[in-house]
């Protein structure tokens, strides 16, 4: 671990008794599981089923004229990191930064940004500062915005992250205390970026807990994934040597097998999470490795896959012929291309903000056919989260919509302009209260009746 690295905290505990208690905690309880068994918490990126879906109930139908009232707002520095919600604790991500990387970042490559990353833990209901664990991070080029772009993970008593340059911590979510510390590049030799893009800006995938290990896209010859041990780091396996992407891996279960689905740079690839096995792999070439956008499965097997940069969305059925998994493509269509943004499913429909470059679009697909069920004009490129039977979507450019979303169209509830800066960060919804980020600030809202 780098002796650069520092913890500030409220509460200090001596890292041998951390090391105890979370032995402990892995010998007593089944950790890591793709769904949150905890109510009330949002554990991982994609919320407690990875898919966008809140659990919350009792939200309001409309607010006023000013939006919904702020329960806190605070500074927050740069970055994309969506934030997890444990315990009543809030954890992300951010750069501190100058006021001129905050508001521009056109052409900027790290100018105006510090050489270091932190990981904060938050007071849910005052967003005061719990404790902050910061650490050496090289600025690289960040023109459309700085990182950290991942999110950070809690299992357990640990919370993990993965910075820009692909180094990971496992810390105690109650103090911040390092536990273990792994740079995929030095340790592993893990390309520092991906290898195609114009604008390389570092690592953005986003850790999938499995059992006792955590999974991830690493990169390099023969470890395009890899499963390292939640306790300790240790590696228990690396397989592909496929081009990685920064897409989340997802856990599916398909007719009674486990499956991790990795989107990487040029294919959709379906691993044993168990042994790292590469059960099947299918084309989905983008410009640049550019495939941002985490897939959604069904219920019927049907796996939902998007992408801009000259791709599109296609969705595949999976089954299981014996030991063989069977991929067949439903459909294709360039109606709907995700950028970075996510999608929802709700019934047989995919609800999403179509736009590479142009114009963004909310777009219904349908799942079984990929027609477009209907597109609306209105929204910046934004992130989607379904909660009490309303959709919240916040657009790049700081409007949170609160709407209706059905195969025949979209209803505005309500609209509050909540950032002046880009806001890039899919938002996160528990119990009465939305928790957002752009690149300035943090704000708590109630969305409650």
């Amino acid at each position: 671990m780098s002796s650069s690295s520092r913890v500030l905290s409220t509460s200090m505990n001596v890292l041998a008794a951390t090391t105890v208690l979370v032995t402990a905690v892995f010998l007593g309880e089944a950790a890591g599981q793709t769904s949150d068994p905890v109510a009330g918490s949002w554990r991982q990126w994609g919320g407690p089923t990875r898919d966008f879906m809140s659990e919350a109930v009792g939200l309001a139908d409309s607010w006023n004229e000013d939006g919904p009232p702020v329960v806190w707002t605070r500074p927050l520095g740069l970055g994309h990191s969506s934030i997890v919600v444990d315990g009543g604790v809030l954890y992300t991500m951010y750069r501190r930064s100058d006021e001129s990387a905050r508001r521009g970042g056109r052409g900027n490559r790290g100018g105006g940004v510090e050489a270091s990353e932190v990981v904060i833990a938050m007071d849910a209901a005052t967003g005061e500062t719990k404790w902050e664990y910061e650490y050496p991070s090289e600025p690289l080029n960040f023109r459309f915005g700085a990182g950290p772009h991942s999110t950070p993970l809690v299992v357990g008593d640990l919370v993990f992250t993965v910075g820009t340059n692909k180094q990971m911590h496992a810390l105690t979510k109650e103090t911040g205390a390092l536990v273990w510390s792994l740079d995929l590049i030095d340790e592993y030799g893990a390309p520092p970026t991906l290898i195609r893009p114009a604008v390389q800006a570092g690592y953005g995938g986003n850790p999938l807990a499995f059992e006792d290990t955590i999974i991830l896209q690493a990169g390099g010859e023969g470890q395009a994934v890899m499963a390292l041990r939640q306790r300790d780091g240790a590696l228990v396996w690396r397989n592909g040597d496929f081009l990685i992407a920064n897409a989340a891996p997802l856990l599916i279960d398909v007719d009674g097998q486990q499956q991790v689905v990795i989107v990487g740079g040029q294919t959709i690839n379906g691993l044993d999470p168990t042994t790292g096995e590469i059960l099947w792999s299918h084309p989905h070439d983008t410009d640049g490795d550019m495939n941002n956008t985490m897939p959604l499965w069904g219920p019927d097997n049907v796996l939902f896959v998007s992408s801009a940069y000259n791709q599109g969305s296609r969705a595949l059925k999976l089954t299981r012929q014996g030991a063989d998994t069977n991929v067949e493509e439903l459909w294709f269509t360039g109606r709907m291309k995700l950028m970075f943004v996510n999608a929802i499913r709700i019934g047989d429909f995919v609800y999403g903000t179509d736009g590479g470059f142009g114009p963004a679009f909310l777009t219904a697909l349908d799942i079984n056919t990929g027609a477009a069920g209907w597109q609306e004009r209105g929204f910046g490129r934004s992130s989607l989260v379904h909660a009490d039977g309303k959709v919240f979507l916040l657009d790049e450019d700081g409007d949170l919509v609160l709407g209706r979303v059905s195969p025949t169209g979209f209803t505005t509830l309500s609209r509050a302009h909540i950032f002046d800066t880009t806001a890039w960060t899919v938002p996160t919804v528990v119990g009465t209260t939305l928790y957002a980020r752009d690149r300035e600030k943090i704000v708590a809202l109630d969305v409650g009746r």
